[in-house]
């Protein structure tokens, strides 16, 4: 085995039970022997020094082409307990300057014009539909969701996690309401249906454009929930509420005062927005370079401390915020499950090596969450600052009266479908 990764995986891993087989078919042993046996392959020696040099991204690219194979365990396994014990430290020079690189250079990589923006949205959203539905809940919500307790499944997660945002919103019937980024439609088909509210979503994925508006025909609310293939830069307002949930992250930090500037505009003087996105306990960083390359080309997950600065600079105030710790985690860890379990079909609808890129990411993503200072914020802002009531209390108000009208609308669309 490689001395530097040697020494490095010696210092670092303490905890666990790791054994890595060489290419010349040596086996080294880490950590205390603790917990479940993880043993890994590395079947090649430009695999081995590619991980060592490059980790962020090579150590995908061979779980992907089958150069690091598991004896013992799974990938999850690995992340988990590696990550656990090393965090985010890397093992040689070169992967720490790179990483410092790809911060330096980082605005490079996230120019999202009208259609580079339009091109990393086909990349991920524009799949098989029929991929989403082997992991995601029935209402494909493909972000964070809300668990009130540990007993909430996937389901009940999601759904309160649309109550919640709706409390936060403060809607009231026939208000005007902007969906950025609004994905499949569940989001504003809840604030059409349970809030009464006049919706518009945009998106600029096809597939989720064409299924929006068909599932809104299908539930009867056409006439308030329409869905439109469209750039949020080219709307016109104005609207009394936007939200905007799991769409921040493909922004750009370069972009983000353009963002900004538009939600003032399309807002009513006395117009609330709700933005909920992935964000960096740790400070600004950059995106994964694997994660760059296969998942999400363009994106990035900002911190607080570069989103907020900007909210102030264009001129609005910041009326609330709130942080989810390990509610992705749990969303996909569920994800990840329910993957596994059909993942027969993924290699079918695509084929192994996709399949193990798939679970690369849900793998890395909630280890991520876990263990590399990844959370959720929900960040309530307005224009003015008598927008909102004086207390919170209004939002476990809200959500209290959601969830009756849940109960006399939900099983009644439901028996519909």
């Amino acid at each position: 085995m490689n001395r530097l990764l040697h020494a490095f995986l010696s210092n670092h891993v303490r905890k666990g039970n790791l054994e890595i087989v060489s290419p010349g078919g040596g086996v080294a042993s880490f950590g205390d022997g603790s917990g479940p046996r993880v043993r890994m392959r590395i079947t090649d020696k430009a695999t081995e020094r590619k991980i060592l040099t490059n980790p962020d991204l090579a150590f995908g690219e061979a779980y992907m082409d089958g150069t690091v194979v598991f004896e013992a365990g799974r990938i999850y396994d690995f992340l988990d307990l590696v990550l656990s014990n090393v965090n985010t430290a890397l093992p040689s020079p070169i992967a720490k300057f790179l990483a410092k690189w790809r911060v330096w250079t980082r605005r490079l990589r996230q120019r999202n014009g009208h259609a580079a923006a339009r091109r990393n949205v086909a990349h991920h959203y524009d799949l098989d539909g029929a991929l989403y539905d082997l992991f995601l809940d029935s209402d494909r919500q493909y972000s964070c969701a809300y668990y009130e307790s540990d007993r909430d499944d996937l389901e009940s997660a999601q759904l309160a996690k649309k109550r919640h945002l709706a409390a936060k919103l403060m809607i009231e019937p026939g208000m005007k309401v902007l969906d950025i980024g609004c994905g499949w439609g569940g989001l504003g088909l809840y604030l059409a249906d349970i809030c009464g509210a006049d919706v518009t979503g945009v998106t600029l994925s096809e597939e989720q454009h064409a299924m929006a508006n068909r599932r809104a025909q299908d539930r009867g609310l056409a006439d308030r929930a329409r869905f439109m293939l469209q750039d949020y830069r080219t709307l016109q307002g104005p609207f009394d509420r936007i939200v905007s949930v799991g769409m921040f992250e493909h922004v750009g930090v370069g972009h983000f005062p353009e963002y900004f500037d538009k939600v003032r505009d399309l807002l009513k003087p006395d117009g609330v927005m709700v933005l909920h996105s992935i964000g960096r306990f740790d400070g600004p960083g950059d995106t994964n370079p694997w994660i760059q390359k296969y998942i999400f080309p363009g994106g990035y997950i900002p911190a607080l401390s570069e989103v907020v600065p900007v909210i102030e600079r264009a001129g609005m105030k910041t009326t609330d915020i709130e942080i989810l710790r390990l509610h992705y985690a749990k969303t996909l860890r569920a994800w990840r499950e329910r993957f596994m379990e059909h993942w027969d079909e993924a290699a079918k609808l695509y084929d192994e090596r996709f399949c193990r890129m798939w679970e690369f990411y849900l793998a890395g993503s909630e280890t991520a969450f876990r263990h590399q200072d990844m959370m959720n914020f929900q960040i309530q802002f307005a224009r003015h600052q008598h927008a909102v009531p004086l207390t919170r209390d209004y939002m476990f108000e809200a959500e209290a009266a959601l969830r009756r009208r849940e109960t006399e609308r939900l099983p009644l669309r439901l028996a519909g479908e």
